[in-house]
């Protein structure tokens, strides 16, 4: 599997000669589509005469891969050996043969393995035993599930094997003959020798890259070890038998790190699936004949790219408009009275798939203004409060991006209004100064299109904090106008900073990610904002023990551009599914 410059090698005995000629003894092989050159270091130790002997020089490594691979296909990768070569006598010495020869090459992350066999015909010099391929682990045991491909002759090799031997031959054999691959003799004495072609199978992941690297994580990568990723065996006479088992590592030098041959070999990149989307025609339900009305359609996923084509019925409304940020928005007359079926097909774009909307929106159009539209409304939190704990009073709004305000009653004597955001929902800052079961009512009043709606009273359940709990309080920096696309962080500070807890950060009445831990009286999350619109953001500390619970006053945010329809080119109905491309982490 590696091809390296043929020199002789002068060394004490021939065992040390022999472990020198496999190791930088090679003759080059035909170019392939991707060589990688580094150093490779290896300790051959005889087992009589001389002590253990380093030799160091530079080595290739050829492998076939294709550069990039759609997700989920299946592709080969193929990793073709040069002939390689060692000398049949040094220093008086006569090589035997090498035998035990082994070749560690990793699984690739981001695949999965289908097969790897040995490509027939393709090797030339060997005895012994037929070289395979096998799945190992770390340990060297045949394993469906191990990290290991190896090269060898059914696994007979010096260490690192339930079939080992440092003094015995075995598995892959190639005997001194002094011939060359193609039979002829060689000048030098040396004899050449051919490792068959391998072929592994995979199928790519979802993503990344796909990287062929040989053996080198954990104790592999160590000096002669015998997870390495190249050992061997070598056998020599001089009066007495000599074995010299040999343990390479891409390394320059015995004391060096590993190099770049520990990294990948060659790289095919995944390109990943597009992704599904999904279109939802928002609008208003009633628009007046002759008046512009602004319908949308949002794309789910983040799609950014490509068109959207509004039909009314079967006919074009108006022509295909650009996708940014997720939604695509158009502002048409209507001229006719009636019921309008108004549905939306999303083209598609480098990374989507195209998508049309499943159901259509019907605009109702009249020759004199819409009658208001019907809305309800509902009291969403809190259910408990302590005495003098702020906290937010939160309703919701439907249809959603109503605009107006929502007036909250408490116990029939006090009120706190609180602007409707365009996911519809309101929140007013409140401190309870009593305990009991208080009465909250919250009232919409009412906007151009949009008729007034009130909920039942809501009960929330006053009680008094223990005496010990640290009073706290919880501050939201200002957020103001943050752009679509966009990622921002949101902060909130906790007083006293040594409070301990964790802090639930809301848009509206949306969560963004889960409950983020104080550190030194800060709490912070990441968010991205798709769609345009005004939104209420708050922070809400839940103390850990020996600290009371507390809630930051609402903080106004605004994502500029053109928000989802609504009656008179208001906003409608909000998919809360495409508002934040990413909340928390």
């Amino acid at each position: 599997m590696f091809v390296y410059s043929r020199r002789r090698i002068a060394a004490p005995i021939a065992a040390t000669a022999l472990a020198s000629g496999v190791i930088l003894a090679g003759i080059p092989a035909s170019a392939a589509p991707v060589t990688t050159t580094f150093g490779t270091s290896c300790l051959a130790t005889p087992s009589a005469v001389a002590g253990p002997t380093t030799q160091s020089q530079s080595g290739s490594v050829i492998v076939d891969a294709p550069e990039s691979i759609g997700a989920g296909e299946t592709f080969e990768v193929t990793i073709q050996p040069g002939p390689i070569a060692f000398p049949g006598s040094a220093s008086g010495a006569t090589v035997q043969n090498v035998s035990r020869i082994k070749v560690d090459v990793d699984v690739p992350a981001n695949a999965t393995l289908v097969e790897a066999t040995i490509v027939p015909g393709t090797s030339a010099g060997l005895s012994g035993v037929a070289p395979n391929i096998l799945r190992v682990n770390e340990n060297g045991n045949v394993d469906p599930n191990g990290t290991i491909l190896r090269l060898s002759g059914n696994n007979q090799v010096i260490g690192n094997s339930p079939s080992s031997s440092i003094n015995s031959e075995g598995g892959i054999v190639v005997k001194a003959t002094g011939k060359n691959v193609d039979g002829s003799n060689n000048a030098d004495g040396y004899t050449q020798f051919q490792l068959p072609q391998v072929k592994a199978v995979l199928k790519a992941g979802d993503s990344g890259d796909v990287a062929m690297k040989v053996r080198t994580g954990g104790s592999a990568g160590a000096w002669n070890n015998d997870r390495n990723f190249l050992t061997f065996l070598p056998k020599a006479t001089l009066v007495i038998t000599a074995w010299a088992p040999t343990r390479c590592t891409p390394r320059d030098a015995e004391n060096g790190p590993l190099n770049s041959g520990a990294g990948p070999l060659a790289t095919t990149r995944i390109i990943e699936a597009d992704k599904a989307t999904t279109t939802t025609v928002v609008g208003p339900a009633n628009a007046k004949n002759g008046t512009p009305v602004t319908l949308s359609a949002n794309v789910s996923g983040g799609a950014n790219g490509g068109t959207v084509q509004f039909f009314d019925g079967d006919n074009p409304l108006e022509d295909a408009v650009p996708v940014t940020g997720g939604s695509a928005s158009i502002s048409p007359t209507f001229t006719e009275d009636g019921p309008h079926s108004i549905t939306a097909s999303y083209s598609g774009a480098p990374g989507f798939l195209a998508s049309t909307s499943a159901s259509a929106k019907i605009v109702t159009v009249t020759t004199d203004a819409p009658p208001d539209a019907v809305t309800t409304t509902a009291t969403v939190s809190p259910s408990t409060a302590k005495v003098g704990q702020d906290v937010n009073l939160t309703a919701k709004v439907d249809p959603q991006g109503t605009g107006g305000t929502v007036d909250f009653i408490v116990d029939g004597t006090e009120t706190v209004s609180a602007p409707v955001g365009t996911d519809g929902v309101a929140v007013a800052p409140y401190t309870f100064t009593s305990t009991g079961t208080h009465k909250v009512v919250a009232k919409f009043t009412g906007s151009p299109g949009f008729a007034p709606s009130a909920a039942p009273a809501f009960p929330v359940s006053v009680t008094t904090p223990a005496p010990a709990d640290v009073e706290t309080t919880t501050v939201l920096d200002a957020v103001g106008t943050v752009q679509k696309n966009t990622p921002v962080t949101l902060k909130a500070t906790v007083d006293p900073s040594s409070a301990t807890g964790k802090v639930q950060f809301k848009v509206g009445d949306t969560l963004i990610g889960g409950p983020v831990d104080v550190v030194n009286g800060v709490a912070t999350v990441p968010a991205t904002f798709y769609n345009s619109g005004t939104y209420s953001v708050t922070a809400e500390f839940v103390g850990a023990s020996g600290y009371t619970a507390s809630a930051s006053a609402p903080q106004t945010l605004t994502v500029p551009g053109d928000t989802d329809g609504g009656p008179g080119g208001g906003t409608g109905s909000l998919d809360l599914g495409t508002l934040f491309g990413s909340l928390g982490g």
